[in-house]
């Protein structure tokens, strides 16, 4: 009797609270509070992390990522995704068991950079073009670095030397097709979705009748589509912005709290212990929250160049919590789920390091 009454109050008091505490709601207002309450001690340090971001969206991120969000909507709404992924189909389901339409977000990612290939895939599934299951297989690889970016600033800008860019390059978009092979298994007996008919000659007809077919259903007159993708991209670059500036502000300010100088002393021994250079700490510090910082700690922390690039790899492929946020407002909108994109971001990173690596006899400097 004592033990039951005492397992009964076990339950409704202490380990209740414990789950409690456990909860994500509570933790996030934890962080919520503590962010508050460091704003509040740092309103200048606040103010300057503000205007740093916007200013890198207003000058990088808005130019780069607008043309591409408008172009990617007309391309939905006069159905030359649809003619794509109709040519693309026979390619895209025994490599990635995927329907012809990803082959567009897919190329669209790879052009373009995060997060424009994960817009893709959320419009697919809004569409109806491919499963939950295939959304969250497409999302997992299409989330990398636009060329542009990789090799202007990182491989020119941060480490001064071009000749590192076809190494880095390898590693960033081979570590992404390997991500690629290994998601085809993921959920592997659901079906894939179907598409047309696309058997030898009949392919391009099939395609060219694809495209028709969806400018049919959509349905709006040019001037209306282009209003409509303006504003979409509008929209969501908005979002980006926001999302930049919250965590330009959020990494000043863990800053100004030693939170970052804690993790980066907590991380050296690690390193150490793993036969990695020590300096290279705040390299994966910086990268786990923003990629651009991530990169560019990794060029000037003072390692010796393999171990620098193997480092700027794994922040170009885990993209940084900046990305993974803007990533979770775009598919929060679908029912495509955010831990799988975790796991692969988690796994890019590591393979596009290791990939650094291996090929450092072949593509090094």
């Amino acid at each position: 009797m004592h033990g039951e009454r005492f397992r009964y109050r076990e339950g409704s008091g202490v380990a209740r609270m414990v789950r409690f505490l456990a909860r994500p709601a509570p933790l996030a207002s934890a962080c919520c509070l503590m962010l508050i309450a460091l704003m509040a001690a740092h309103p200048s340090a606040s103010l300057g992390a503000s205007l740093r971001g916007v200013a890198v969206w207003w000058d990088v991120l808005f130019p780069a990522l607008f043309p591409f969000f408008v172009m990617a909507e007309l391309m939905l709404g006069f159905g030359v995704v649809h003619f794509f992924g109709t040519l693309l189909d026979p390619l895209m389901r025994p490599v990635f068991r995927l329907p012809g339409v990803a082959g567009f977000a897919v190329t669209m990612g790879l052009v373009s950079g995060y997060p424009v290939g994960a817009r893709l895939a959320a419009r697919l599934r809004e569409q109806g073009q491919i499963s939950r299951t295939e959304g969250e297989r497409l999302v997992a690889f299409v989330t990398t670095s636009d060329p542009i970016f990789l090799i202007g600033a990182v491989s020119v800008g941060f480490f001064h030397q071009p000749a590192l860019a076809p190494l880095l390059a390898a590693a960033h978009y081979g570590g992404a097709l390997v991500i690629g092979l290994i998601f085809r298994r993921y959920r592997r007996r659901e079906p894939i979705t179907r598409a047309a008919r696309t058997a030898g000659v009949r392919l391009l007809p099939a395609a060219l009748a694809a495209m028709h077919r969806a400018r049919s259903e959509d349905g709006r007159p040019p001037g209306r589509l282009l209003q409509d993708a303006i504003g979409s991209a509008l929209r969501l670059n908005i979002v980006v912005g926001g999302l930049v500036v919250f965590f330009s502000v959020v990494m000043e300010l863990l800053a100004r709290a030693n939170i970052l100088g804690l993790l980066d002393a907590v991380l050296q021994p690690l390193l150490r212990g793993a036969g990695l250079p020590a300096p290279l700490s705040s390299a994966f510090v910086s990268g786990l929250f923003e990629v651009t910082l991530g990169a560019k700690a990794a060029a000037e922390s003072g390692a010796p160049l393999l171990y620098r690039a193997a480092a700027a790899a794994w922040v170009l492929s885990w993209a940084g919590l900046s990305v993974h946020a803007q990533i979770a407002s775009i598919i929060g909108k679908t029912d495509i789920r955010y831990a799988p994109f975790l796991a692969a971001r988690a796994a890019h990173g590591v393979i596009s390091a290791a990939l650094v690596f291996a090929l450092w006899g072949w593509l090094g400097p």
